[in-house]
């Protein structure tokens, strides 16, 4: 999808950093584009500037204050169907085909250098789509393997057991207590299943937990 020359690109910025959204306005600045910019900084405030405008390109952060956005894309793409949306965010490629599926146009680490930032922001008002390397190699892997998408399907039967119980906010000798095993056995479960989603804390698992329903 070519963006005209002659009308403003109409860009929504929803993030809940004031300086991620800063850096993309001056990344945009840079860009000899025509645009329009419109900023939010809840899931609530992107929902009401989408029904009360006609955005050509959204930019939403994955993970907000009063939700994730995973769960809003396909309300997203109801209220605005041809508004192109690129996800950008801190988590892991490994979950962009879930946003993707969900309705995003493109996906995007907070983490990339700022050439593939710039490269991203004039593919989405080029084309209305980006589609990196990373996520490509993903969308290959899985046509081959399930587990790149779902990362909850690394586990075995028991670690995915106490992993759902150490998100319903059992502790370890609950947890050994009710499936009659060793706290030390708990422990060592939770620090493999730890190392298979490459996670570092309970948080983490719960947001994973969350992400994998």
């Amino acid at each position: 999808m070519i963006y005209s020359q002659q009308t403003p690109v109409k860009f929504l910025l929803a993030d809940d950093h004031s300086l991620i959204r800063q850096g993309i306005l001056f990344l945009l600045e840079e860009m000899n584009v025509e645009h329009e910019v419109f900023q939010a900084s809840t899931l609530k405030q992107t929902l009401e500037l989408m029904k009360t405008n006609s955005f050509c390109i959204a930019i939403i952060d994955a993970h907000f204050p009063d939700g994730n956005s995973l769960n809003v894309l396909p309300e997203i793409k109801k209220i605005s169907p041809d508004t192109k949306i690129l996800i950008f965010t801190g988590i892991e490629y490994a979950h962009s085909l879930k946003y993707i599926n969900a309705g995003a146009n493109g996906f995007l680490s907070k983490l990339s250098e700022e050439s593939d930032i710039k490269d991203a922001l004039h593919k989405m008002v080029n084309d209305g789509e980006y589609i990196s390397a990373d996520v490509q190699a993903l969308l290959m892997n899985s046509l081959r393997n399930g587990n790149v998408v779902n990362p909850l399907s690394r586990l075995t039967e028991r670690e995915l057991q106490i992993a759902e119980m150490y998100a319903e906010g059992y502790g370890n000798l609950e947890i050994a207590n009710k499936l009659d095993i060793k706290q030390n056995t708990v422990s060592t479960q939770k620090k493999r299943l730890f190392e298979k989603l490459k996670i570092d804390n309970i948080v983490e698992l719960i947001e994973l937990m969350k992400d994998n329903k």
